[in-house]
């Protein structure tokens, strides 16, 4: 029989992280929310117990239990998504740098990233475009080698992070021809001249998560600065970049665990209003069109978690997505936090819709799940491809 229980280590972690959104991020949730903050304060406090990106890269390199990301993930976006994708921010780019990096390029630039208790260390993972969201094959944004340097010119949308990041993952095309084969992967350090940021976003939701564009204009950086690349002029280009785009697979499983997050802090608060609220002499829950409501809600946040659990395990077991978990995982999860939100605004009725309440915030939220990391468009199409490679069934 599979068990689903976690072991002990993985109880441990779960404990400390829901203690961590109880205590520090549930409080002040809302005030990030109102002002747009990025919470450096909070990003420090996470570190000192462990999260954040000195955690989460060691777990890339396959040390530990492939389930904690995604049970950190959810137990701090259930105290505010934004706040736990600030602290979690650097995660796309240790991605990319552990994917594709040297052994050497890995040790430098992890450790770049890697906040603590005393100081905020960010990364940022730059590959959506004005004109290559989804169409991933069709940046614009060049790298032009140059002796022992490259020249990055182009421009960066949506990216966390964007130009406050102490090191850039920039994708860039050495060879627009080759389409994915002509893209790499590139460091870029705070500081460095042709690297500004852009528009700074106001967003619908994950208000403490800093989203802005980032400009590259003859921003000229070290050959060696390629990730896996060689530092000679006439090194090819990819599949380095390839890769890191691969692993985008691998890491959703975390994106749908942050879902999952909000979806159980919606139902939990809609089921506890639900029985304290009164109205034709007994409480709302006592009402079939509401007990089914919040019973179709505590399946679909359960049935998520599972799927997510899942996928983190195949990836951490290197068992191949035959099926695109990871991507399943994401989508469905992300589908379930927009419907379980709006559900729970329905529970409170005019009362969800007052800023009073944190449900509002929580709709929120949600909707960027289904959006970014790949939109949930795009995931049924991978879905939809891995199901057309399986081999025939008889």
């Amino acid at each position: 029989m599979v068990s689903l229980e976690l072991n002990d280590e993985e109880k441990l972690i779960q404990q400390v992280a829901r203690d961590f959104a109880r205590k520090e991020i549930r409080p002040v949730a809302a005030y990030y929310d109102e002002r747009e903050e990025v919470p450096y304060d909070l990003i420090k406090k996470a570190a000192a117990v462990g999260f954040g990106i000195s955690k989460q890269g060691s777990l890339l390199d396959g040390a530990g239990s492939s389930l904690i990301p995604s049970i950190i993930a959810e137990e701090l976006s259930w105290g505010c998504a934004g706040i736990a994708l600030a602290i979690n921010s650097s995660g796309l780019a240790a991605a990319a740098i552990a994917a594709t990096g040297t052994p050497e390029q890995r040790q430098q630039w992890l450790a770049a990233i890697a906040s603590d208790e005393h100081e905020v260390r960010l990364g940022a993972m730059c590959l959506t475009e004005p004109d290559a969201g989804s169409d991933v094959a069709n940046i614009q944004t060049t790298a032009t080698r140059d002796g022992d340097f490259y020249v990055l010119n182009g421009e960066k949308q949506f990216i966390t992070n964007g130009g406050i990041a102490d090191v850039h993952v920039v994708f860039a095309t050495e060879d627009r021809s080759k389409g994915w084969g002509g893209i790499s992967a590139f460091v870029v350090p705070k500081g460095t001249p042709g690297l500004q940021q852009g528009t700074v976003w106001k967003k619908m939701g994950i208000r403490a998560s800093h989203t802005a564009n980032v400009i590259f204009n003859d921003c000229r950086i070290p050959a060696e600065y390629k990730l896996g690349a060689p530092a000679k002029p006439g090194g090819s280009a990819g599949p380095g970049a390839v890769g890191a785009l691969m692993t985008l697979e691998r890491t959703r499983p975390v994106v749908g665990a942050y879902a999952v997050g909000i979806a159980r802090a919606a139902y939990e608060y809609a089921l506890d209003y639900a029985k304290t609220r009164v109205q034709f002499g007994r409480p709302i829950i006592k009402n079939q069109g509401i007990s089914f409501m919040l019973a179709d809600m505590a399946m679909a946040v359960d049935s998520a978690r599972l799927m997510v659990w899942r996928a983190a395990w195949m990836a951490g077991a290197n068992v191949p997505y035959l099926q695109a978990e990871g991507s399943m995982a994401k989508c469905y999860a992300s589908d379930v936090a927009m419907k379980v939100t709006v559900d729970a605004v329905q529970v409170l009725g005019g009362q969800g819709y007052m800023r009073d309440h944190p449900v509002e915030k929580w709709v929120r939220d949600a909707k960027i799940f289904q959006i970014f990391e790949g939109t949930n468009q795009i995931q049924r199409l991978v879905i939809g491809r891995a199901l057309e490679a399986l081999p025939p069934r008889g």
